[in-house]
């Protein structure tokens, strides 16, 4: 019993000294932290002689002999805390960290070179060791030690995150894209983090120039890890050279024979982004490679939807590569008969008829053949039912075309096919003067689920909104709708004499700028991008306060580099661009075609 209470009272002693150490600890690193180093290192000194107050004013004591220079207490501090803490890694760095400060390359190398042998085979410590040198901006010697923690592990994958993050310290960037690829080839699973942080990090067209020739290096070494092909075919996707990453995809499609499936895919990607040049001689290649396998439907459809794209998007439109064409089309549903794929050919061919040649029978009878097809889908059948109308449209019977648009949208509600139905009825009672039947119908799909539709509605409301606020006739708004539908019935020249007469009788009318807008666009497509400008730079000067302001600066800047070629002055004007429109809906894309110009990765 008696040595029982004597056990207890040495514990409560114990733990009296304890409280009243880690209280003295606490004040002492307050009066570190507050300046006042006297106070804190006649503290600090008397509490270094208790092994259990070393964790609680390590760190700030031994700050204060380096501050203080006091290299020989500071070194003697340390030994005594080694040989007591002899297992504490962090402690024996610290030291090694002393030699530097102290300017000791002697005895830096010497002690690093002991600690190496000593833990030469564990590459847990030798890790450990090196993270501790981090801490201190030891990096190159960090890094040798890591490299020796690597080769004791054995694979070249070991510690390569941690060797990448070292170099991207020291701004060397070339031994940290190894890093990065080293840990790729260990951890092939997580590719996707690989791309994500080279995406972040090779923003300079010589970084990434660095990661092609390493990959292409990796590639000629060992041409069966595909791995090395992925990245390069992303790295090229991101930089746009879609020609490049098809030769890579083509290369993997040859080694793990696939008919052109990543040859496909990158067509794809280079047709969705509008290269329609690379989208074309990829298509090419699959047809004259893959001619009898599954791909070749496919790729001819796209072929000839990279053609049309080509031509619908280089002004004036040529009429005759229009009917070259349709030829093609035509051409591959007879090869192959009625499919998915070759049915929605038939449907572009109606297209071309109607929009581009003014063959508005054959374009219905078209149109009707695949709506009575068994194999059309259901959505490809209300799609054409949609085009249907907007040839009914052409062929001035709305009545017909309404009938069509209702039918769709009642049997697709609540689906992107069901608004873009009820955007055509609505665009209907524009073109014929129901404003506010237009406008009901636009409000709705201002929540649509697609941002075109929802974009699209919010544009003509506004559009109606605004010109008929003051004009309770809305006569003029009728005129302009009368513009409107005589050039989505392609009667250019009519539409044209008619703006012009518009400017005339009502000078000073809310709607000038909207007829701006319209005569860019109608400049753009006869091939007459100055006058095309001309029109936009009166709606920027102008109506700078308008709703059209940013769509007409925007598309100015579009034009310069689209068309005219002037990639300097296009970055100057997208650079304004930002800077006085910054909620803009295209800022985003401005953004990403400024990141292009300069070459950077882009998403």
């Amino acid at each position: 019993m008696y040595s029982r209470n004597i056990f207890i009272v040495i514990m409560i002693l114990s733990a009296s000294i304890s409280f009243a150490q880690t209280d003295k600890a606490k004040l002492a690193n307050e009066y570190f932290q507050q300046g006042e180093f006297e106070k804190a290192k006649t503290l600090f000194e008397d509490l270094e002689k208790s092994r259990a107050a070393i964790p609680l004013i390590h760190s700030n004591y031994l700050r204060l002999l380096i501050d203080q220079q006091d290299y020989k207490s500071a070194e003697q501090y340390l030994d005594r805390v080694i040989k007591s803490f002899a297992g504490n890694l962090n402690y024996q760095v610290d030291l090694a960290f002393l030699y530097q400060t102290m300017g000791e390359e002697d005895d830096l190398d010497k002690y690093l070179a002991h600690l190496k042998k000593e833990f030469q085979e564990n590459q847990y410590q030798l890790s450990t060791i090196a993270q501790n040198l981090v801490s201190h901006q030891m990096y190159e010697y960090a890094i040798d030690y890591y490299q020796l923690a690597r080769k004791v592990n054995g694979r070249n994958s070991a510690f390569a995150l941690d060797m990448a993050a070292l170099y991207r310290m020291k701004n060397d960037k070339r031994s940290m894209t190894e890093e990065y690829i080293n840990y790729a080839e260990g951890n092939p699973a997580n590719i996707a983090y690989v791309k994500n942080l080279f995406q972040n990090i090779l923003t300079e067209p010589e970084d990434q120039q660095f990661l092609e020739e390493t990959l292409i290096r990796k590639i000629q070494k060992n041409p069966d890890n595909s791995m090395y092909s992925d990245l390069l075919i992303w790295l090229e996707l991101q930089r746009k050279n879609y020609y490049s990453a098809f030769i890579q995809a083509r290369a993997l499609d040859r080694r793990n024979q696939k008919p052109g499936d990543q040859s496909m895919r990158i067509a794809r990607i280079a047709y969705d982004n509008e290269a329609w040049e690379d989208a074309v001689d990829i298509y090419t290649y699959v047809i004259e490679t893959y001619g009898n396998d599954y791909n070749y439907p496919q790729a001819r459809r796209f072929l000839i939807k990279s053609k049309e794209n080509r031509v619908k998007t280089n002004y004036p439109i040529d009429t005759m590569a229009i009917r070259n064409l349709v030829k093609e089309y035509a051409e591959l549903f007879d090869q192959i008969g009625p499919n998915f794929t070759t049915l929605e050919a038939l449907r572009n061919q109606a297209l071309l008829h109607a929009f581009y040649l003014d063959e508005l029978d054959t374009a219905s009878r078209i149109l009707n053949f695949v709506i009575e097809n068994r194999r059309a889908s259901r959505a490809l059948v209300a799609e054409c039912k949609l085009d249907l109308g907007d040839i009914y449209i052409l062929l001035d019977e709305p009545w017909e075309s309404t009938l069509l648009y209702s039918q769709v949208e009642k049997d697709n509600k609540e689906s992107p096919l069901g608004y873009e139905a009820k955007l055509r009825n609505a665009r209907l009672n524009y073109f014929t003067g129901n404003f506010s039947l237009a406008k009901s119908h636009l409000d709705i799909l201002k929540l649509a689920t697609t941002r075109e539709i929802s974009n699209d509605a919010i544009a003509l409301s506004l559009l109606i909104s605004d010109n008929t606020a003051f004009d309770t006739t809305d006569v003029v708004m009728q005129e302009f709708a009368d513009v409107e539908l005589l050039i989505f019935q392609n009667k250019t020249t009519e539409a044209k004499e008619k703006l012009n007469q518009l400017l005339e009788d009502n000078p000073g009318h809310s709607i000038t700028d909207e007829i701006y807008w319209v005569e860019s666009k109608l400049a753009i497509e006869a091939g007459n991008y100055e006058i095309a400008v001309e029109f936009l730079d009166k709606i920027i000067q102008s109506y700078s306060y308008d709703i059209l302001s940013d769509d007409a600066f925007y598309k100015k800047a579009t034009i310069i580099q689209d068309y005219m070629n002037d990639e300097n002055q296009a970055m100057d004007l997208f650079q304004e661009f930002l800077k006085k429109h910054p909620g803009s809906m295209y800022a985003a894309e401005a953004r990403q075609r400024i990141r292009a110009m300069r070459g950077d990765l882009i998403n």
